[in-house]
This record gives C-alpha cells, structure tokens and sequence, in this order.
C-alpha cells in the first residue's frame, strides 16, 4: 500500500509494519536502559524503502510518546525545580524545532551526507557512556546550579536532537551533570523533560511538513511503548555492556551502509 512520503510514495506491507514495530519494541527497550535506540529504528525504516528525511521524521514522532512518558515518571525529580527548568525547556523545544526545519529545509543531500557521521559520533557517545556516567558521579565539588551556560548548551542539545537526535540522552546526561546537579537521578529526571520536549516540537515540524509515514509512526508508537514499559524489564538482566555493544554494532552497520550506498 503506497502512503506518502514527504514528496514520495512509499510502500507499506504488513510484513514491513511487524519489522518497524517490533524495532520500535527493541528501541523502547534499549532507551529504557542504555539510549540511543535512534540507531536501531532508523535503519530499519531505511530498510523499509522511507527516503532519509522521511525516515529521520517518522522515527522523532514515533519515539516521542515514550520520551513524554519517561518525562511524567520523574515528576517528583522536577517539581521542586520547575522554575529553573521552564526556561530551559522553553529553549530545548525551540531547538527542537530549529533542527526538525533545518532537515526539511535544506536540500535533501545535505542530510544524506551528514547523517552518517552523526551515526558515527552518536557509536562513539554510546561506546564512552560509563566514562561521561563514571565522572559526573564523581565529581565532588559544588556545581553552580544556574550556570551561565547551561542555557546555551541546552538549547543547543535541542538542535541538535531536533534535527538527528541519536545519542542526544548521553550528551544531555554530560552537560545536566556538570552544570546541573552532580545527583545521576537528578539529571536524568531533567534529561527526559528537556530531552523529550525537544523531540516534541521536532514532531510538530516534521507532520506539519508531511515528513512522516503514518502507518510506521504508529507501528513505532506501539512498539516503543511496550518496549519502553515491558521490555525495559527484560533488558535491565541483560548486563548493559551486551546492550551497548548491540547499539554500537547496529549504528557502525548503518553507518558504513550509508556511506557505501
């Protein structure tokens, strides 16, 4: 069934809508414990024959339901903090929706280009995670709470995750834990408020675009929302070491095929 596609027919089975939901399944799984799965849906649906841009777009929108979710179970985290985190969240959406137009308005072939070096840096992110963990949770001395670039960098995350987004969870886990709070539980509460807010308005650019095929973005929705909340459970016996070297030898496959094609 061919269902539009950003300026594209795109053919759509129900075999490939098992695949994309049971990769949704695998992502919500792997975010719930290590992050990144980006690097596994959006190769799939480059597999499923959806042009990069349209892919990139169908992937933000089917991935932001589990990241509001992720963002609602911290609410305690955030409460206490909400005044200094609305303005931050206020510059993560902007971002958000500066990345998401900037993919739909340049040419295609620059995202082509670009995104397999992102895939490469976001490997990297994913591979040096218990380093970036490793030394916020050692810091020792005070933070400034409001520190004065917090917002520049925030906002700039937000681009960043608006327009790719992959590997977007460890440098938001960098920067919250060096100018934010040095407290893991903290930081990864203001991760997923910031982080899935950013993805949000990425969302709303990309449908308002027509830079989305519904039936997978609905595949992914299902999928990533039983991952998230099923197999999160499964994934967390699974030592993080095993799921990291999942992520990184899926994102090196889609980089190298990316290049090579």
């Amino acid at each position: 069934m061919p269902v539009g596609g950003y300026g594209r027919a795109v053919d759509v089975s129900t075999g490939q809508l098992l695949v994309v939901g049971a990769a949704g399944l695998a992502a919500g799984a792997i975010n719930a414990v290590v992050g990144s799965g980006t690097l596994i849906t959006y190769p799939v649906l480059l597999g499923a024959g959806v042009p990069p841009v349209t892919a990139n777009g169908t992937n933000a929108v089917g991935l932001a339901v589990g990241g509001v979710s992720s963002a609602v179970a911290y609410r305690e985290e955030l409460r206490p903090r909400a005044r200094l985190l609305l303005p931050l969240a206020l510059l993560a959406m902007a971002g958000g929706a500066v990345g998401a137009w900037l993919v739909v308005s340049l040419p295609e072939k620059v995202f082509e280009a670009v995104v397999p070096w992102l895939i490469v840096a976001a490997v990297v992110l994913v591979a040096v995670q218990p380093l970036i963990t490793q030394r916020v949770q050692t810091r020792v001395h005070h933070l400034t709470k409001r520190a004065k670039d917090l917002p520049f960098l925030i906002a700039l995350l937000g681009v960043y995750g608006g327009y790719f987004g992959a590997g977007q969870g460890v440098m938001y886990m960098a920067v919250l834990g060096l100018r934010y709070d040095e407290d893991v539980q903290q930081a990864n509460a203001a991760k997923n408020l910031l982080g899935s807010l950013a993805n949000v308005a990425a969302a709303v650019v990309f449908i308002a675009t027509g830079a989305v095929v519904w039936p997978f973005v609905v595949a992914l929705w299902i999928g990533s929302v039983v991952g998230g909340y099923y197999g999160g459970r499964v994934a967390r016996r699974i030592p993080r070491s095993v799921l990291r070297g999942i992520v990184i030898a899926v994102g090196l496959y889609a980089a190298i095929y990316l290049v090579v094609t």
